[in-house]
């Protein structure tokens, strides 16, 4: 029984990093997604001035990728937890105090933006802990400017073991929505394996 409460407070801080903790396991994190970071900033196309937006950027390694592979852009990285935000503002300080990025601590059901103010929006590991599917792609497709595309990276798998729980996510409830908000080409695809664990991401586009 013990050992069971204490898997779920590690489980706990993988969705909600906290304290001393939760900064390791939010730098454990940017070590082991490298993978998922790289493959889903490629799906990202990414165009100059673009502005972008991390839902859940933990302790801001994508971010930190994307200033440096793209001279132009603008970030903004958003995440439930103060203890990623704070390493998420270290990482990219230069950046912050530039003008080219910023971090902000809100809920993804609520997000502190104007409409249309992002020309890409993308997540990576978050899905899972999406508590309303409908009411976070509602504001994605809100922010996005219109012809803006979005990128939600996930794994439904390790080894031989499939994921069904995210599959029904996915199925029934992600791509219902979409299509509900008039998100339009909305497609799975698969990325590269990394550390065993099946990568894929949904891929669509504001009208």
């Amino acid at each position: 029984m013990r050992f069971k409460r204490l898997q779920t407070w590690i489980d706990s801080q993988y969705e909600n990093p906290r304290g001393i903790v939760g900064t390791y396991i939010g730098e454990k994190m940017v070590r082991q997604h490298r993978v998922e970071v790289d493959w889903t900033i490629d799906q990202l196309l990414i165009q100059p001035n673009a502005r972008v937006l991390d839902l859940g950027c933990g302790a801001g390694d994508a971010l930190a990728q994307i200033l440096h592979r793209f001279d132009s852009v603008h970030v903004t990285g958003l995440d439930r937890s103060k203890t990623v935000v704070r390493s998420a503002l270290k990482r990219n300080q230069a950046a912050v105090q530039a003008g080219r990025a910023e971090v902000t601590e809100a809920d993804f059901r609520r997000l502190p933006f104007s409409d249309a103010q992002f020309d890409r929006v993308f997540s990576i590991h978050t899905l899972y802990f999406w508590e309303d599917v409908n009411a976070v792609l509602a504001e994605i497709e809100r922010v996005l400017v219109p012809g803006g595309s979005f990128v939600i990276t996930y794994c439904d798998g390790k080894g031989d073991v499939a994921w069904d729980g995210i599959t029904s996510i996915v199925w029934d409830t992600f791509f219902p929505a979409a299509s509900a908000l008039g998100l339009i080409d909305v497609v799975e695809t698969r990325g590269p394996d990394s550390r065993d664990y099946h990568t894929v991401a949904i891929i669509g586009k504001k009208s």
